[in-house]
């Protein structure tokens, strides 16, 4: 039983942009927390990146569910 190519890279993506994007979240909370506002590139992560890595797990599992069944 042995894992395509493709899922490694994308699991170790969606891990890294939810981790990018949870760090983003706790900067926006921080400087917002001092009277602040963050850089929109920040908020951006902040607000697309936690999706974004949802959207790339559930393709990830959708697979491991086909992948599955086909055995």
């Amino acid at each position: 039983m042995t894992s395509p190519g493709y899922r490694r890279p994308l699991m170790i993506a969606a891990v890294a942009i939810a981790v990018i994007s949870l760090a983003a979240v706790a900067a926006v909370i921080a400087v917002a927390y001092n009277g602040g506002v963050a850089p929109v590139w920040v908020t951006s992560t902040a607000l697309y990146g936690l999706p974004v890595a949802f959207m790339l797990a559930v393709v990830l599992m959708l697979d491991a569910v086909r992948q599955r069944r086909r055995q």
